[in-house]
């Protein structure tokens, strides 16, 4: 017995091999085209990510420039008011209009952010569904 066998003389790792049962191959050209597929709905996820996100900038920026323009005017309205009674409530008045603008464009905006990511979760979700259907198949084979 050689000294390499000592530890373990019972041990055989010829025997050992072929009595695993090693799953095929599978069919490296479907693999692929699956990698392929999987890119492709990640990509397409990423679009329309990425066009939410600039949908929900340019009404930010649209809400911004409204804001500032109404604010403009209510500066000016403000101003010709002499009374502190009356200044008080156009305040009151303005304020109130301000926070229900505010809470409207935040809303908004909020529901803007939640259609774009429902629409590429979808995207992926309907591809990770394809892909366990093809995984399924492979495995069949």
């Amino acid at each position: 017995m050689s000294d390499k066998n000592k530890f373990m003389p019972e041990f055989d790792v010829a025997k050992l091999l072929g009595d695993m049962k090693m799953p095929s191959v599978p069919d490296v050209q479907a693999v692929m085209a699956a990698y392929k597929r999987n890119l492709e709905a990640l990509s397409e996820a990423n679009r329309v990510a990425l066009e939410g996100a600039q949908a929900v900038a340019r009404r930010h920026m649209e809400i911004m420039q409204s804001t500032m323009a109404g604010l403009t005017e209510n500066l000016k309205d403000l101003s010709t008011t002499a009374s502190p009674t009356g200044r008080a409530a156009k305040q009151t008045e303005l304020l109130k209009k301000a926070y229900e603008n505010a809470v409207a464009n935040t809303r908004e905006l909020g529901d803007l952010i939640q259609k774009s990511n429902a629409e590429a979760i979808a995207k992926l979700n309907s591809r990770f569904s394809e892909a366990m259907t093809e995984m399924k198949a492979l495995l069949d084979k």
